[in-house]
């Protein structure tokens, strides 16, 4: 959702905003309570010092930093890359506007992906669906000779729910509205900013091919079409199944308020959900009665309770409740409660997760109903690369910014006055290349974390809401369909496809990536954090897809149809009747 998206999202935020330090470094700078404790932790924690500069042995504590100048170098290669941006500029944007308009949830991207899939096939590519068994999730290929390196691209194309909104309006205004007496509410909406993403990752791979034909470069380009990135679940599971094994180098990026890359890392996270059973029964008689939602509220009660002494300040814990019954008159038979887990590593998450556990126990004792859970994603934290980040923004500082027109800054400036933000417009800079904060104090998640322990990854972003709002927003819907994106998916590609062609051109990059990325996952024994026996959750395509596409239903990797949940419970009893009254 989205979640994390970007592992640096949080520094182009502040790079974006410039006022001066952000929350997190005067917390820092302070002391906050807490913060000394996951330092500690960070140094003890095998997967959290990777991520760490100085315990990967890369700089020295107080060191001053400044990027280094004359990495990304001008070549006919990357010339004639950037030129095919430019002369398929409409197509490109063409791609990130059908995509808006589909808007498809997690897992359901019928069309979206096959837009996806489609442009890259024009461009060249061979087309694989049903990567790691997903319906929606496919992979593109091109390979010009033998020997080159394995080049991988991240594409993306999940909408979220409950953020419809039209294109190019300032203000709130729904482009689907649900109507329901009882429960209004809004359509799907791409509010963060997918549609964007996986055409510019879909721009830049075909541009690095063209290059390589053009140029005669012996590269293998890959371009996974990934699926429920919102719901951290796509790549997760595919690296688990060993798709992105032989890679040589990964290339990711996401929508955001600024144009920075870094080397930050991320939290890891696991998605779990927890299904609560009871006894239905009428309303206006609830004694006996066992309410399931009785339960998830308590659950989500006391869960609040571990924030004092059971959450550093890298943890985040955060909660919804998917089920809590459709009518008062009928007490809820069943309910379910979903939490995002959150810590610096996961073995710091599932020492969370056992006490969050412990209280979905406590919750159905007190109820008198049944709890069972099941994890639906799980991810690492990001494994980062300073090398990587040092050559894109390298690319990024001589293409320079996103090239926003009138329109894009006046929709932006709309939107922050709806929001009740400065109206600054969008970020029309690159912003400066910092080391990560020495102590990590948490945030988002990514999937992406999972690739970068087994090839090294670069994240970057590009400006694509307002200054100052945040992604999962109808603001960044807004922008997502009109002219801020269509300024920030061209340049985004151009930072992608230029910083892949230095690596072709130049082989003394991808050795000096590849060398830290060895030092820094040295002394880690990366596992998938899923549980042993996982199935992945999946909807059934309809027909048209499946024969579109050339795929069978269902894949081998799950079983279907699944289980079905149903309350066997009892009623309560009240103990003997009590006499009459006299």
């Amino acid at each position: 959702m989205c979640d994390l998206h970007d592992p640096s999202e949080h520094d182009h935020e502040i790079h974006a905003a410039g006022d001066g330090l952000s929350r997190r470094r005067i917390m820092q700078l302070l002391g906050a309570a807490g913060i000394a404790t996951t330092a500690v932790a960070a140094s003890a924690d095998p997967a959290m010092a990777a991520a760490s500069d100085e315990a990967a042995g890369l700089t020295a504590a107080g060191t001053a930093y400044t990027p280094p100048e004359g990495l990304a170098q001008d070549s006919p290669a990357k010339r004639t890359a950037l030129g095919w941006i430019e002369r398929n500029a409409s197509r490109i944007t063409g791609l990130n506007d059908e995509i808006w308009e589909h808007a498809e949830l997690s897992l359901r991207e019928w069309n979206s992906s096959i837009a996806q899939a489609d442009f890259l096939r024009r461009a060249g590519f061979d087309i694989e669906f049903g990567t790691a068994g997903f319906p929606t999730a496919f992979t593109a290929t091109y390979t010009r000779g033998k020997g080159g390196p394995a080049i991988g691209f991240s594409g993306e194309y999940d909408a979220l729910p409950g953020l419809s909104q039209n294109k190019g309006v300032g203000e709130h205004d729904p482009k689907e509205y649900v109507h329901d007496p009882f429960a209004p509410s809004y359509g799907p909406g791409h509010g963060c900013g997918h549609c964007a993403l996986g055409a510019a990752a879909a721009a830049a791979a075909a541009a690095v091919a063209e290059a390589s034909r053009s140029h005669k470069l012996d590269v293998t380009v890959k371009f996974f079409g990934s699926t429920a990135e919102e719901q951290l679940i796509g790549k997760t599971y595919a690296v688990s199944r060993g798709v992105y094994d032989g890679l040589d180098a990964f290339l990711d990026w996401h929508p955001s308020t600024g144009n920075a890359t870094g080397w930050g890392t991320s939290n890891a996270m696991t998605a779990v959900t927890f299904t609560f059973l009871g006894v239905a029964g009428h309303g206006g008689t609830p004694l006996g009665n066992k309410s399931a939602l009785d339960a998830a509220v308590m659950m989500a009660t006391m869960s609040e309770f571990l924030r004092e002494e059971s959450m550093a300040s890298s943890a985040r814990l955060h909660w919804v409740i998917n089920n809590g019954g459709d009518i008062p008159n009928v007490t809820p038979e069943i309910a379910e409660i979903s939490y995002y887990v959150r810590e610096g590593s996961v073995e710091r998450v599932q020492s969370l997760l056992e006490k969050v556990i412990a209280v979905s126990e406590a919750a159905a004792t007190a109820s008198r109903t049944s709890v069972r859970h099941r994890i639906t994603s799980a991810c690492w934290n990001q494994l980062p690369s300073k090398a990587f980040a040092e050559l894109m923004y390298d690319n990024m500082r001589q293409i320079g910014p996103p090239k926003f027109s009138a329109e894009a800054q006046r929709l932006a400036k709309e939107l922050q006055g709806s929001l009740g933000l400065p109206q600054s417009g969008l970020h029309d800079k690159i912003g400066e290349l910092s080391p990560p904060n020495p102590v990590f104090l948490g945030g988002g998640s990514t999937d992406v974390a999972d690739i970068s322990w087994q090839v090294p990854t670069v994240s970057m972003g590009a400006a694509l809401a307002p200054i100052g709002s945040k992604m999962h927003t109808w603001s960044t819907a807004s922008c997502a369909g009109a002219a801020p994106a269509h300024a920030a998916v061209k340049a985004a590609a151009a930072y992608l496809a230029a910083t892949a062609v230095d690596l072709l051109v130049k082989p003394e990059l991808l050795r000096g990536v590849t060398e830290e990325f060895e030092k820094r996952r040295k002394d880690v024994a990366w596992k998938t954090a899923l549980p042993d026996g996982y199935e992945p959750p999946m909807y059934e395509p309809p027909a048209w897809f499946l024969k579109r596409t050339g795929q069978s239903w269902p894949p081998e990797n799950i079983t279907w149809p699944p289980r079905r949940v149903i309350s066997k419970e009892k009623f309560s009893s009240l103990g003997p009747a009590l006499p009459p009254q006299t």
